[in-house]
């Protein structure tokens, strides 16, 4: 054990000793400067691709304002159904509990659309992957806007107009 330490140690300070001094230890002081031949050269490192991109923040930008507004009309449409005393609303959501279920869902979205447009060298097919990372978001992006339009155009309970509805 104690052997086997003493030459982890001396394998460790020569390697530390031809560091520093810029040598590779099968070329010897004596053979003169390091030709061009003996140097050692590396792959280029890949290149980083942009994942977050201006297309990313349009795409993403446009789903959580399609889901911001599908929420928003929604919780609108539920406080004046109870307003107006609809009795299938028997109490009104808690706004940071929906707040908070719906950002992280946003969050979760965002993260699998960056993991989906991120390359990948294990997977195959990843340029093709890749390629389609923002069909989900603008698929969902589009279907809240649907959503938040029906919210919009929704009529008052009971199919009474607003002059009927608030005499009663």
């Amino acid at each position: 054990m104690r052997a086997t330490q003493f030459v982890f140690l001396a394998l460790l300070v020569s390697g530390h000793v031809f560091a520093e001094n810029g040598l590779h230890p099968d070329i010897h002081p004596a053979a003169g400067a390091v030709s061009a031949a003996q140097v050692v050269s590396f792959p280029a490192a890949p290149q980083r691709q942009r994942v977050i991109d201006k297309k990313f923040i349009a795409v993403m930008g446009a789903l959580g304002t399609a889901e911001a507004m599908r929420y928003s009309t929604r919780t609108l449409v539920v406080e004046h159904e109870a307003d107006a005393g609809a009795p299938w609303i028997t109490s009104r959501p808690s706004h940071p509990s929906l707040v908070a279920k719906d950002a992280a869902i946003y969050a979760v979205e965002v993260l699998v659309a960056y993991e989906i447009k991120k390359p990948h060298d294990w997977l195959p097919g990843d340029r093709t992957i890749r390629k389609l990372w923002w069909l989900y978001p603008a698929a969902m992006a589009a279907l809240h806007f649907k959503n938040a339009s029906n919210n919009i155009q929704t009529s008052p309970p009971g199919g009474c107009d607003p002059s009927q509805c608030q005499t009663h």
